[in-house]
């Protein structure tokens, strides 16, 4: 039943605001920023639940989770108390899986909501209006929203191949700019350039002023990463995400990895209860499964076999990437992407981008996956 109003403001009302020309404006750091361009297949998905559909646009799992993550979940929620309670304060207890899982300690690690707040927590916490952030690119495009709502000066770096590592050039560019912020994808989404761990290293030592990022969130396929550099370069710091091999997008979890003193500076802005329970229970449970992990991994690599050999025979541009995705080159991209969302299959035309004019973005599943995916795309192709 609700509260009967008292007598004694019965009497009172309300006054509407006066009616604005214009909404209130938004502060002046935010009116140039330019929004991160993303659409979402779910839509089309849901409204078509008699198609088995192929969801290859956001570079995702194409599987479900460890059985194990599920297990853990539903576990919690049997509790007396599981949702009513704030999560683990600063995620410690994935921070201490994690600090064995790497063989780090404690105080390198910050945990996240994906590996997005990751990257928004660094720029918020050492961007100032005007400074440069450099950008090896074409890469991944949010990043430079966070750099944007801190007016920062963003500085993109190109090199004669999109396809084609850049290393002189990010060198050249962050000795001659000395940035405060360097921002590099590794492996870069969406061309999978990808550095090794001395370029790595060589592009944090010619910049010992600048704090490089290295964006892990594909290193679990490309086997490659730069945290055993962590100890000679306080100027690194990594990102992470188990949105993609771990394969739980939905719940939003990644971490960031760096000298202590950085990861003490991140916190002063992070909320410390901002990491969900379910998404702590799932992260840590995913950990103990890597036997799940590497099954989906060499199911993707076996996958790259056949995209190959496929794209071979058509006689079409494919890229590979280290990480799980591949681009191919189409003359008429925006009429084979509509034509493969008609036939069940998600994918991202990246032509918005400098020097990718004319290329798709697929993700890559499982065996079964591609082979059903190559079916489809002869359908289209062979029309």
């Amino acid at each position: 039943m609700s509260p009967t109003p008292s007598k004694n403001h019965a009497h009172l009302s309300v006054a509407r605001p006066a009616a604005v020309e214009a909404p209130i404006a938004v502060a002046r750091t935010i009116r140039e920023v330019k929004p991160y361009l993303a659409t979402s297949s779910l839509e089309a998905i849901h409204g078509r639940p008699d198609q088995v559909p192929l969801k290859l646009d956001w570079n995702e799992s194409t599987v479900p989770p460890s059985p194990k993550v599920i297990s853990a979940i539903t576990a919690f929620l049997g509790q007396e108390h599981h949702l009513n309670w704030y999560p683990v304060l600063n995620s410690t207890n994935l921070i201490e899986k994690l600090e064995r899982f790497h063989g780090l300690s404690g105080d390198r690690l910050l945990i996240t909501n994906g590996s997005d707040d990751a990257l928004d927590t660094i720029c918020t916490t050492y961007l100032d209006p005007g400074d440069t952030v450099l950008v090896p690119s074409p890469t991944y495009t949010h990043f430079l929203v966070f750099a944007q709502k801190r007016s920062a000066n963003i500085v993109p770096v190109y090199g004669e191949d999109a396809f084609g590592p850049n290393l002189e050039g990010i060198i050249d560019a962050a000795v001659r700019l000395r940035p405060r912020l360097l921002y590099l994808v590794n492996p870069n989404n969406p061309t999978g350039v990808i550095y090794s761990p001395d370029e790595v290293s060589a592009i944090a030592a010619a910049c010992p002023e600048t704090l490089v990022i290295c964006d892990e969130a594909y290193s679990e396929f490309a086997g490659v990463s730069a945290i055993g550099l962590l100890e000679a370069h306080p100027n690194l710091i990594i990102t992470r995400t188990f949105s993609k091999a771990y394969g739980i997008a939905g719940l939003r979890i990644g971490y960031a990895m760096g000298a202590p003193e950085v990861i003490r500076d991140l916190r002063r802005v992070f909320n410390p209860k901002s990491v969900n329970v379910l998404a702590q229970i799932g992260a840590m449970a995913a950990l103990e499964d890597q036997e799940y992990l590497n099954w989906y991994l060499g199911e993707v690599k076996a996958s790259k076999a056949l995209i190959e050999a496929y794209f071979q025979r058509r006689a079409l541009d494919c890229r590979i990437t280290p990480a799980n995705y591949f681009l191919v080159h189409f003359d008429q991209a925006p009429w084979v992407v509509k034509r493969l969302q008609e036939e069940g299959v998600y994918v991202r035309d990246r032509s918005g981008l400098n020097q990718l004019a004319g290329y798709v973005r697929f993700s890559i599943g499982t065996t079964d996956q591609t082979r059903d995916l190559l079916k489809r795309l002869d359908q289209i192709l062979d029309r």
